[in-house]
């Protein structure tokens, strides 16, 4: 007892002020007027208790009020902490974001946007918004904000004027860009750069790395990977001593995917790996900037088949975005799409889907909550979802099981589709991909013409666009090859498409690809089936040296994060895109 005694310290005089306010309602609302003459700090930590009592009502009325909400955003500190209990008051009641956003725009009156003091202070209102919006993954209420205070700038021609456009030019790009609106959001990169160059003729020089760098963004969404890797490149020249660390960690993560689909594959390694350090060292271990690099580099390890360190990296991006956001969020449904994908290429020879099939459903759950049903997003999430369908289906020993599961998976495909049609035309790299999902589940529903028909398809937009010798031909081509081996006899035809495939695999990715198994694997079979035992006989052993050096390669991805940068991003640059 005298120990418990001792160890005992009294709370300080700050904390227990703060919940004594907290207790109740009544004692809240007693201090309610008070609260507005404390600092945004304190004001916040009030917010929070009530917070943690479940006050959620009551925190939902505070932060309904554009004034209180406006002074909590100056808490730059505990921005975490805001994310995660504004989204929990958006799962309570999602209407707290359109009243935020409405009041907002009940502000900007001519009247108001006259008076120079009150103009600057609505807009920089706007700046703050908006970007939390953004943070936070509610494109369509950010895009609001910003597009509102880009009206407001848009007929000033004063320095300070353009200035202010540009930055909310590339504001609007980024959630436009994020909110998969195209054709906005080229209307509003080509607004960017007409005042850039107004301003570059009234002698002002502007900084464009973060343009270059969202419209890289933009470029790299339509699979216009060429324009993409030529911005990212302008992008990289802009950024210098003067960028802020967050925009350059943006600009590495982007240039980094550029480099990624051009498979340029050694600069995208340095660039992401000195995003993914900066963001660590810049914002810590928890904060969404990291995840968002952690995400980034997913996708490099995933495209240079380090498949196990791409696991490891998205289920900590995932982590850190569901304790920062939870809730249903659309930052935590791309991460569990992401996870869900890289989960399905590592089980793929396992068959064991279910935790990909759970994380790909959590996906789409939260997306069909927040966003509208014919959304492009979802038609990722619904292709990932189809794709491990498809797998389970094929493994099933029960018949019903199985078609209930390829019926669901063509459906899924079909819509995903329709949608990329319509966001981009035919003659799409993306379309192309649905066409290739499609033949592969026509392969397995035993409609073989219907199967080759969409490889057919698939392989020709990939070729056009992106030249005989790219990964994504390899992949088509494989899975035409697979059709043609197994169900429709083709054996000439399948020979030439299996090697094709792993020439292709080899020259990007070396000899101990994991895409070259299925390949081996096929050739093994139809020449057992020609009756061509010595060239049989050869792959046989290729095969199993290809299973050794597969663990060696899987043996040496424990440590994905276990690096340091030492080089400068000066340096990086200069060695890598500028010689």
């Amino acid at each position: 007892m005298e120990a418990e005694k001792l160890r005992w310290v009294p709370d300080s005089l700050y904390n227990s002020a703060v919940a004594a306010i907290v207790a109740t309602p009544n004692t809240f609302n007693h201090f309610r007027r008070e609260l507005k003459s404390l600092p945004e700090d304190v004001q916040f930590d009030i917010y929070q208790g009530l917070f943690n009592n479940n006050e959620q009502s009551l925190l939902h009325h505070e932060f309904g009020h554009l004034d209180i909400f406006s002074r909590i955003l100056r808490v730059n500190n505990k921005r975490a902490q805001l994310h995660y209990i504004f989204q929990t008051l958006m799962d309570h009641n999602s209407k707290i974001i359109r009243r935020l956003t409405d009041q907002f725009l009940g502000q900007m009156t001519p009247s108001r946007l006259s008076d120079q003091v009150d103009r600057v202070k609505i807009l920089h209102v706007g700046l703050a918004l908006g970007g939390f919006f953004s943070e936070a993954g509610w494109f369509s209420e950010s895009e609001r904000v910003y597009q509102a205070c880009l009206d407001a700038v848009r007929h000033d021609s004063s320095e300070a004027g353009l200035f202010r456009a540009v930055e909310y030019c590339v504001r609007l790009l980024h959630v436009q860009n994020a909110n998969c609106k195209y054709h906005a959001a080229k209307q509003t990169c080509t607004e960017a750069f007409s005042l850039v160059e107004r301003l570059s003729h009234k002698g002002f020089t502007v900084n464009c790395a973060i343009l270059y760098s969202e419209q890289c963004g933009l470029l790299f969404a339509q699979s216009l990977y060429d324009e993409a890797f030529k911005a990212c490149s302008k992008a990289l020249q802009e950024l210098n001593s003067t960028v802020n660390t967050r925009t350059v960690i943006d600009v590495l993560r982007q240039c980094a995917k550029a480099c990624v689909v051009k498979r340029e594959f050694k600069k995208a390694e340095v660039l992401i790996k000195l995003a993914v350090f900066q963001a660590r060292e810049r914002f810590g271990f928890d904060h969404p900037k990291y995840s968002d690099a952690l995400l980034d580099y997913g996708f490099f390890l995933l495209n240079v088949d380090a498949i196990t360190s791409a696991v490891h990296v998205y289920q900590l991006a995932l982590s850190i975005r569901m304790k920062v956001f939870g809730g249903s969020n659309l930052h935590v449904a791309i991460a569990c799409e992401d996870l869900a994908y890289a989960t399905y290429v590592f089980e793929y020879s396992s068959g064991k889907f279910e935790d990909a099939k759970e994380h790909a459903q959590k996906a789409i759950n939260i997306l069909c909550s927040i966003l509208p049903p014919d959304h492009l997003l979802l038609s990722s999430s619904k292709r990932v979802k189809a794709l491990i369908l498809e797998e389970i289906a094929i493994d099933s020993h029960d018949k019903e099981r199985e078609d209930k599961y390829l019926g669901e998976a063509q459906d899924l495909h079909l819509q995903s589709l329709e949608l990329a049609k319509k966001a981009f035309g035919e003659n799409n790299v993306q379309t192309a991909k649905h066409y290739g999902n499609l033949g592969r589940l026509y392969q397995s529903m035993h409609r073989f013409e219907e199967a080759e028909e969409m490889h057919l398809k698939a392989i020709d937009i990939k070729e056009r666009l992106l030249g005989p010798d790219d990964y994504e031909v390899a992949l088509s081509v494989g899975h035409l090859a697979s059709l043609y081996n197994y169900d429709m006899n083709k054996y000439q035809e399948a020979e030439r498409l299996y090697l094709r495939s792993i020439n292709i695999g080899k020259a990007l990715f070396g000899e101990a690809y994991s895409g070259l198994e299925y390949d081996y694997r096929g050739l093994l079979r139809l020449y057992h089936n020609t009756g061509a035992t010595d060239l049989a006989l050869h792959f046989s052993n290729v095969l199993a040296d290809w299973n050794n050096l597969r663990d060696q390669t899987n043996a040496s991805q424990v440590k994905p994060l276990d690096f340091d940068v030492n080089d400068s991003l000066e340096n990086i640059i200069s060695k890598h895109f500028l010689s």
